[in-house]
């Protein structure tokens, strides 16, 4: 179950990570053609305020310097909808379009455990995940590496560590769409909710940056927890946020196998 969702799937995952390589390569062309000195000339040593969110940092790292543009190339729109894409068609396949389509009952009948449904699924999900944030993780890493003035400001343990913390984010989302798609019966619901975690989690963080009074708001969005520009520019892993993501993951996933075990799968 395991290579048929990954096969099924095998052109989106493939497009998907083509793509991830293309928009990073373009990110780091255009951050290598334009200095960002002179990509947010007049705006101040830090750039604008309202742009914090998008260079991927807790506010640390400016937008205008190297680690805060390539961070704003992984916490993109276009970066983000990639990975919502794939988190959201795997996680829907995992249980509620077999539901949806009446197919799992031919599954439960082979006998296949519903642990092991659940389990095989999961890990087609975290492959294909892995998959986006690795392409993304060596296209800047090649960028960086055949860019002196890059390579100077940004190390590369410091992609690792970026690309580290895309795979914990990644699982952040993919916990709870899991779980949904463990309750769900039809798979625009677990698409649905996919995009939800996606779209209101930048929206809550990206709100709690530019306007103060909502400043606490943003420990409910895991884009607080996510900073590759953060990880870019010091070299190193937030272990604190790290573990939130990765917590918030498998508590998804944990809570998804007691869904499964006691719903009824008859469509």
């Amino acid at each position: 179950m395991f290579w048929l969702a990954l096969y099924r799937r095998r052109r989106m995952v493939a497009f998907l990570a083509a793509g991830m390589v293309v928009f990073e390569a373009l990110i780091v062309a255009v951050i290598r053609a334009v200095p960002p000195t002179q990509l947010f000339a007049g705006t101040g040593p830090t750039g604008p305020d309202a742009l914090k969110a998008f260079s991927g940092s807790t506010g640390d790292v400016s937008i205008a310097s190297y680690p805060g543009l390539l961070g704003a190339g992984l916490v993109h729109p276009f970066w983000i909808a990639m990975q919502l894409t794939a988190i959201g068609s795997l996680t829907a396949a995992a249980v509620a379009a077999d539901v949806e389509s009446g197919t799992v009952e031919l599954l439960m009948v082979r006998p296949v455990s519903r642990l092991r449904l659940l389990a095989e699924r999961t890990t087609a999900v975290v492959a294909a995940s892995l998959a986006l944030n690795a392409a993304a993780t060596l296209a800047v890493a090649g960028g960086v590496a055949l860019s002196p003035a890059l390579h100077h400001a940004v190390p590369l343990r410091g992609v690792l560590a970026a690309g580290l913390t895309g795979c914990a984010f990644t699982l952040c989302l993919s916990g709870p769409a899991l779980a949904v798609s463990a309750a769900a019966r039809h798979r625009a619901q677990v698409i649905g909710a996919t995009i939800t975690l996606g779209a209101v989690g930048f929206a809550v963080n990206f709100i709690a940056m530019a306007w103060h009074p909502a400043a606490p708001l943003r420990y409910l969005s895991p884009f607080h927890y996510y900073t590759p520009g953060d990880a870019l520019a010091h070299g190193t892993l937030a272990w604190g946020p790290f573990a939130v993501l990765v917590g918030v993951g498998l508590a998804g996933i944990t809570v998804a196998l007691p869904l499964l075990r006691r719903r009824d799968l008859a469509p």
